[in-house]
C-alpha cells in the first residue's frame, strides 16, 4: 500500500516486562482504541489490573500518547526500522486513595 497506509505493527510492554502482541493496526486507529485492546487482553494474573482507560497511559519514544490522536499521528518515525515492530510502554496509574481522608492530621 502506498502513502503510509500500511498496517503498523505494535506490541505493548507491561510494567513487569511482559508483552501483549505484537498485532497490526490501521494507521487511523486511535490511541483510545489501542488502550481498549490492552485492557481487553490484560493478563488477569497481574497484581495491578487497570479498571478504566484513564488508568492506562501509552508511551512511545518517551511521549505520553493522547487519546484522541491516531496511531499515525502518534508515531515517531526517527529510529523506527521499516517493517519493524513498535514497542509502546504501558503505564498503569496507581489506584486513587479516598480523597475525603486528610493525609495529614490537623495540628491542634
Amino acid at each position: 500500500m502506498a502513502g503510509g497506509k500500511e498496517p503498523i505493527e505494535v506490541k505493548f510492554r507491561l510494567f513487569d516486562g511482559t508483552d501483549i502482541g505484537p498485532n497490526k493496526y490501521d494507521p487511523a486507529t486511535t490511541v483510545t482504541a489501542l488502550k481498549e485492546f490492552v485492557l481487553a487482553r490484560w493478563p488477569q494474573d497481574k497484581d495491578i489490573i487497570p479498571k478504566t482507560l484513564n488508568d492506562v497511559k501509552l508511551i512511545n519514544a518517551g511521549r505520553i500518547l493522547e487519546n484522541n490522536k491516531t496511531l499515525a499521528e502518534s508515531r515517531v518515525p526517527v529510529g523506527e526500522v521499516p517493517g519493524g515492530v513498535i514497542t509502546m510502554h504501558v503505564v498503569v496509574r496507581p489506584p486513587q486513595s479516598d480523597k475525603s481522608v486528610d493525609p495529614l492530621p490537623n495540628a491542634q
